[in-house]
C-alpha cells in the first residue's frame, strides 16, 4: 500500500504538484520540511530529499508518520510474514472490538479479527519480539485495511445501517522510500505547544478549516491506534475525546492561528486554506477570515497568495461552486537565530567566544561540517541547517546521537528516577538548605556517596545503549567540572562536583535537545582525516576547532594531538581552499611562554588567509590556574 490509500478529509494528496510548484519557484535553500498538521503525511511525503519534522494531534496518524518517515532499524521479511499470519486467521472469541463495534462499521467477524490483531500487535512490542518501527508498521498496515472495508462514507461520524459487508480485513504491506532522512522526527503534540520547541526552512500548516472536528470524524481509528481500550457511547460509538478538540474548528479559530504564527521559527511559512469563508452551510464555512490570515502573516513577513481550483468535500448535499485551495506564502521576515549554549560544559568550548568569531562566519552556506565538534556550540549555532558534526570521542557521538533519537520526555524522565534512586541532589526542586549545604561550599559533600555508586554502576555497563548515555550525561552534570573523561581502562574516573542538575542544567539540555531536533544535523565519530570533503562543495562550510598543540585539556591528554596530527590538518585547510570552500579555524598562537611555531610559518606561508585576534582570556579555566596572567592569543584564521 502506499501513503494515499486512505480516505482523509482535506487530503492534499492531488495537490502536490501544485505545493511543490510553488515551493521550487518561491523558496531557496530548504533543507528541512515541518509539516505540522500533517494528517496522513501526504504532503510531507513530497519533500522526502529533505529533514522532515511531522506532527499531528491524533496518535492514528502519528503512528503511520513513525511507519512512513521515521529511519529506524527493521525486519521487512518479518513484518510481512507478520502480516500474512495476520491475514490467514480466523477469530471466533470476541473481544472490545466486537463487543462493541460489532455489525456497525465493520462485521462481527471482522470486528473479532481487528481486535485479536491489535491485541497481538502490543503483545509482540511488550515481549520485544517487534521493536517500535516494526509496531507501527503493523499497526499502519492495520488502519489503512480497516479504512478500506469500512462500512462508511468516508469518516467514521456514522455507519451505513444495514450495511451490506462484502469486503474483509486484509492486510499489505506499506511501501516506505528507506532513503528518507536519518534524523527525521515525528511528533504527537498540540501544534501551538510545539512550535515553540522546533525551528524548520519551511514550515507547511494545513490547519481544519471549519467546524468538522477531525476526531470526530476518525475516533474510530483513533481508538484502534492508540488501544486503551476505552468506553463508548452513543450510536456512532465515540470514545471521549475532549483532549482531541482542536481550537480551529471554533469562534477562537483566529486569535489560535495568531498565536501559532507568531511563534514559528522558519525562513518560510506555507499555508493551505480555501475559499470557503462564507459559501456552504455553517459547519463547512472557514473559521479564519482571508483578511485576518493576510492580515497576521503580513505581521512575519512578506505574503504571496496562490490558487488552484479544487473540489470541497461535502458529503453529497450541496454543490458548491468556485472552490479554491489557496497557499498563502509568507517569506518571514529574517530573524536572528537565537545563539544557545551546548547541553554540556566541554573543554575548550567556543560559546562564550561566539560573538566574536560568528560575525565573520558566511550567511549564504547550504551546509557545514564542524569538524571537531567538542559540545556542538559553534555548529549548532550556524544559520544554516544541515551540519555534519564529527568529533573523535565516541563517548561524546553516542550521546549525542542518543539525544537526538530519544523522545525529550523520556530522557528527563529518566534522569530524574535516577536522580531519586542514586539520592542525589535537586537544588531546583528543594533548595541547598534541606541538604545541608549552600551555594558557596557546593553539593560535593552530600552528593559524594550517591554520586560514586552512580559510577560504579555505569562503569559495570557493559552494553553502549540508551541508559548507559543518560546515565553518562548525569555523570557529567554532578561530576567535577562537569567534564567527560575516561581512564586507560574505560571507567569514567572523575571526582564529584560542588553542582546538581539545577535549572540553568535543565534548560540548557532543553533548548539544546529542540535545537537537535529541529535541523538537519549528523554526528559521525571519524578521525578528522576519514571525514569525506571530498563530497562537499562551494557552498559549504567547514569550522576547524582542533585541540591545541601547545596546551592541554582532558581531550588532549597523553600526546592526544601531535605535530604531525597539527601538520595534516593544515594541508587538509589548504586542500578546501583549492577547492573554494569555506573554512575558519580556530586555534592559538601563543599560550604560557609557549608558541605554535607550526602554525606560524603556514600563517606566514599563506598571506592569502586572514588571522583574526580574538580577546578572551582564560583565567576562569582549572588547566590555567597557576599562570592567569599570562597572554593567550587565540585566533581565527579564514579564507575568505
Amino acid at each position: 500500500m502506499k501513503i494515499n490509500n486512505r480516505r482523509y478529509l482535506g487530503n492534499k494528496f492531488k495537490l502536490l504538484p501544485f505545493i511543490k510548484d510553488v515551493v521550487n519557484k518561491e523558496c531557496n535553500n530548504i533543507e528541512t520540511v515541518a509539516d505540522i498538521f500533517a494528517g496522513t503525511g501526504a504532503v510531507a511525503s513530497a519533500f522526502f530529499d529533505k529533514k522532515l519534522i511531522t506532527n499531528d494531534i491524533m496518535y492514528s496518524n502519528y503512528i503511520c508518520h513513525v511507519a512512513w518517515f521515521k529511519k529506524e532499524k527493521f525486519s521487512e521479511v518479518k513484518v510481512k510474514n507478520i502480516i500474512g499470519e495476520y491475514n490467514n486467521l480466523s477469530v471466533t472469541t470476541d473481544n472490545y472490538m466486537s463487543e462493541n463495534f460489532a455489525d456497525t462499521y465493520f462485521s462481527l467477524d471482522d470486528c473479532r479479527k481487528i481486535g485479536y490483531i491489535r491485541e497481538d500487535i502490543e503483545k509482540k512490542y511488550n515481549n520485544e519480539e517487534i521493536n517500535s518501527k516494526e509496531r507501527a508498521l503493523l499497526v499502519t498496515s492495520l488502519l489503512y485495511a480497516m479504512d478500506k472495508i469500512a462500512n462508511t462514507c468516508g469518516h467514521y461520524d456514522a455507519y451505513r445501517k444495514n450495511g451490506i459487508y462484502n469486503k474483509h480485513l486484509e492486510m499489505t504491506f506499506p511501501e516506505i522510500n528507506v532513503k528518507c532522512n536519518n534524523n527525521n522526527m515525528c511528533y504527537n503534540k498540540d501544534t501551538n505547544t510545539l512550535v515553540n520547541d522546533i525551528e524548520a526552512d519551511l514550515v507547511y500548516i494545513d490547519p481544519p478549516y471549519n467546524s468538522r472536528q477531525y476526531c470526530d470524524a476518525y475516533h474510530l481509528l483513533e481508538n484502534v491506534a492508540k488501544w486503551e481500550k476505552p468506553k463508548v457511547f452513543g450510536v456512532a460509538k465515540k470514545m471521549d475525546r475532549t483532549n482531541l478538540k482542536s481550537e480551529y474548528c471554533t469562534q477562537r479559530a483566529t486569535k489560535t492561528f495568531e498565536n501559532l504564527i507568531s511563534n514559528i521559527k522558519a525562513k518560510y511559512i506555507l499555508l493551505s486554506y480555501n475559499n470557503m469563508e462564507k459559501k456552504g452551510d455553517n459547519r463547512s464555512n472557514a473559521k479564519i477570515s482571508d483578511e485576518d490570515i493576510i492580515r497576521i502573516l503580513k505581521k512575519k513577513g512578506n505574503v504571496k497568495i496562490f490558487s488552484e481550483k479544487y473540489k470541497a468535500f461535502n458529503a453529497g448535499k450541496s454543490n458548491i461552486e468556485g472552490n479554491e485551495e489557496r497557499l498563502f506564502l509568507c517569506e518571514c521576515f529574517k530573524a536572528e537565530k537565537k545563539i544557545i549554549p551546548s547541553a554540556i560544559n566541554y573543554t575548550g568550548g567556543k560559546y562564550k567566544l561566539l560573538s566574536q568569531i560568528m560575525k565573520y562566519f558566511p550567511t549564504d552556506i547550504d551546509n557545514a561540517i564542524d569538524l571537531f565538534c567538542g559540545g556542538c556550540n559553534v555548529g549548532i549555532n550556524l544559520s544554516c541547517n544541515k551540519v555534519v558534526f564529527n568529533d573523535k570521542n565516541k563517548h561524546l557521538i553516542g550521546l549525542f546521537n542518543t539525544f537526538e533519537r530519544l523522545d525529550e520526555k523520556y530522557i528527563f524522565d529518566t534522569i530524574f528516577d535516577n536522580i531519586k534512586k542514586y539520592d542525589l541532589s535537586l537544588v531546583a526542586e528543594k533548595g541547598y538548605e534541606f541538604y545541608g549545604c549552600d551555594s558557596s561550599s557546593g553539593l560535593g559533600k552530600y552528593n559524594k556517596k550517591g554520586y560514586m555508586n552512580l559510577r560504579k554502576d555505569f562503569n559495570k555497563k557493559s552494553v553502549k545503549d540508551d541508559d548507559y548515555y543518560i546515565l553518562l550525561y548525569l555523570l557529567m552534570v554532578y561530576s567535577f567540572n562537569n567534564q567527560l573523561r575516561f581512564n586507560s581502562k574505560g571507567e569514567f574516573n572523575l571526582p564529584v562536583g560542588k553542582r546538581d542538575f539545577n535549572l540553568k542544567m535543565q534548560n540548557k539540555l532543553k533548548n539544546f535537545l529542540h535545537r537537535i531536533k529541529s535541523g538537519d544535523y549528523t554526528f559521525i565519530n571519524k578521525d578528522f582525516r576519514e571525514v569525506l570533503i571530498d563530497k562537499i562543495d562551494a557552498k559549504s562550510f567547514v569550522y576547524v576547532d582542533p585541540p591545541y598543540l601547545i596546551t592541554t585539556a582532558t581531550y588532549n591528554e597523553s600526546s592526544g594531538w601531535t605535530e604531525d596530527d597539527e601538520k595534516d590538518l593544515l594541508l587538509l585547510l589548504e586542500k578546501l581552499d583549492r577547492k573554494n570552500i569555506k573554512f575558519a579555524l580556530s586555534n592559538v598562537l601563543e599560550c604560557k611562554g609557549k608558541e605554535n611555531s607550526i602554525l606560524k610559518e603556514w600563517i606566514n606561508n599563506n598571506n592569502k588567509f586572514k588571522t583574526i585576534f580574538l580577546n578572551y582570556s582564560y583565567a576562569n579555566s582549572n588547566y590555567h590556574k597557576k599562570d592567569k596572567e599570562s597572554t593567550t592569543k587565540e585566533v581565527l584564521i579564514i579564507n575568505y
